[in-house]
């Protein structure tokens, strides 16, 4: 789904005018970046929870050359599903 595509399901499903929509998720977006950004977790109830985690640094080996070298630590972003959402997708199978 596309930016655009996701602003007219949610236009469409709340009834508000799409340039409220769209104005409405870059003010979301913006938030959960600040919040991200500043080593903080963002739940979202019957959804998942979004969360910064330090990957630590591991030595890895280019499969043709065989040559290793190392990947330092950076942050990386990380989603935990919410129990409702694994069940569903469980049960979808």
């Amino acid at each position: 789904m596309t930016t655009k595509e996701l602003i007219n399901a949610i236009s469409q499903k709340s009834g508000m005018k799409k340039i409220r929509t769209e104005e409405l998720m870059s003010a979301t977006v913006a938030i959960l970046q600040k919040e991200l950004l500043d080593g903080k977790s963002v739940q979202m109830p019957s959804f998942g929870t979004l969360e910064m985690k330090l990957r630590s640094a591991r030595e890895v080996m280019h499969p043709t050359t065989k040559e290793r070298t190392v990947v330092p630590e950076k942050m990386q972003l990380s989603f935990k599903a919410s129990a409702l959402i694994k069940e569903q997708l469980k049960n979808k199978q």
